[in-house]
């Protein structure tokens, strides 16, 4: 690890991913607050959320082979561009003229593709300039500073939504795209021989890749449901904690802070738990935690129970998310990487637009307690096959060695 943090590229990656995620989890933190204060908010933010969920929906596949097709540095460099360039116009209209609801719509819809563009162009970049030995301490570091970046963004956003006026907030926010480009500039990078031959790129080739490889792609989809069931507790959190336990707007910060600590704390120890149990076997016993706490959250009405089992789903997705990381680079080829990581996103994204039409049906209809069962049922569900899978290859890889010796 000591030999990672003097490596340069990887300090280049490191900034880069701190400023993007503080500057733009500002802005995409003041957004909401915004829209939400507008005339049917509520409504009209659950709206956008939807449907910035479909178009990522629709982009992803589309994503990823620009990803296997491009210089992963120059699509970084070009996303950076077009989200500086599209603040700067906002700055503008700002200083021009009063904000409406379509300005922070907009603002929220193109920061949100930010996101869906940035993080699985890093994820492959990463893959593709690093070491294989080096990865479970590169994904672990990245959850780190990951967790931090979004704790700062936090804390900045409380102490400027209320000083400062949308424009200036933009200004930052344009000023952390500049300076994360010029790190990304710093980065010495040259795309894989491997890459440079393959000219012609098609989904179908990231689609063979998960046929050929049934048992290592579903166990990799199983190990994406905390991180989905995370998305849908962001809608259902606030909702508990407002109807079910009556607790205070401040209980709303406390979970957040909770939440950062539990998954910083997992980044911390990943590691270690990886190099004692295996990744596979981390990742089922960070998915069987998550799994226990989604399903006995509902019925703790105490507020420290509560914070204690958000603080052990933190843990739990986080662990997961950097363990999956790394199988997922030990695993898949780089030329492919792009695409086969853009399927699992398709299908996680297209089972989290089910999802909010269920929970949006019960929750309007205050049956918050089925929106908990059924997220429930997906994780026990998932986490019951993810262990079938890891116990059917422990037992073959038995068999095998044993006909051997």
């Amino acid at each position: 690890m000591k030999a990672l943090y003097k490596d340069r590229r990887f300090q280049a990656v490191v900034a880069a991913n701190v400023l993007s995620s503080i500057g733009s989890g500002i802005t995409m933190l003041a957004i909401p607050l915004l829209l939400v204060a507008s005339p049917d908010g509520n409504k009209l933010f659950g709206m956008i959320m939807l449907m910035m969920t479909v178009i990522s929906f629709v982009a992803t596949p589309y994503i990823g082979v620009l990803i296997d097709r491009m210089s992963r540095k120059k699509m970084l460099l070009t996303v950076e561009l077009i989200g500086f360039i599209t603040v700067m116009l906002f700055v503008i209209v700002g200083f021009m003229t009063d904000y409406s609801t379509i300005h922070y719509i907009i603002l929220y819809g193109t920061g949100n593709l930010y996101y869906t563009f940035f993080y699985p162009t890093i994820f492959a970049l990463n893959q593709e300039v690093f070491s294989k030995d080096a990865f479970q301490s590169l994904n672990s570091i990245m959850e780190i500073q990951g967790q931090l970046s979004s704790m700062l963004a936090g804390a900045l956003a409380s102490l400027v939504i209320t000083r400062w006026s949308l424009q200036w907030i933009l200004i930052v926010d344009a000023a952390t795209y500049i300076a994360a480009s010029l790190f990304l500039l710093s980065i010495p990078y040259k795309q894989s021989r491997e890459r440079n031959d393959k000219k012609h790129t098609a989904m179908k080739e990231g689609l063979a890749f998960i046929k050929e490889n049934r048992s290592v792609s579903i166990f990799l989809l199983l190990s994406f449901m905390p991180f989905v069931a995370v998305m849908m507790t962001n809608y259902l959190f606030p909702i508990y904690l407002t109807q079910e336990l009556n607790a205070s707007p401040a209980a709303y910060g406390i979970e957040s802070a909770v939440y950062g600590f539990g998954a910083l704390t997992a980044g911390i120890f990943i590691v270690s738990i990886m190099k004692r149990t295996g990744t596979e076997l981390a990742i089922m016993l960070n998915i069987s935690l998550f799994a226990l706490g989604i399903s006995i959250i509902f019925f703790m009405k105490l507020l420290p129970i509560y914070f204690s089992i958000v603080f052990f789903l933190a843990f739990a997705n986080a662990g997961t998310r950097v363990a999956r990381n790394t199988f997922m680079m030990q695993k898949i080829p780089n030329t492919i990487v792009g695409r086969v990581d853009s399927c699992f996103r398709f299908i996680t994204l297209g089972i989290r637009i089910l999802l909010i039409f269920f929970f949006t049906y019960v929750t309007t209809n205050d049956h918050i307690g089925l929106a908990f069962s059924g997220l429930s049922l997906l994780l026990l569900s998932s986490a019951g096959a993810g262990w079938i899978l890891y116990k059917r290859k422990q037992r073959k890889q038995s068999a095998l060695l044993k006909s051997v010796l």
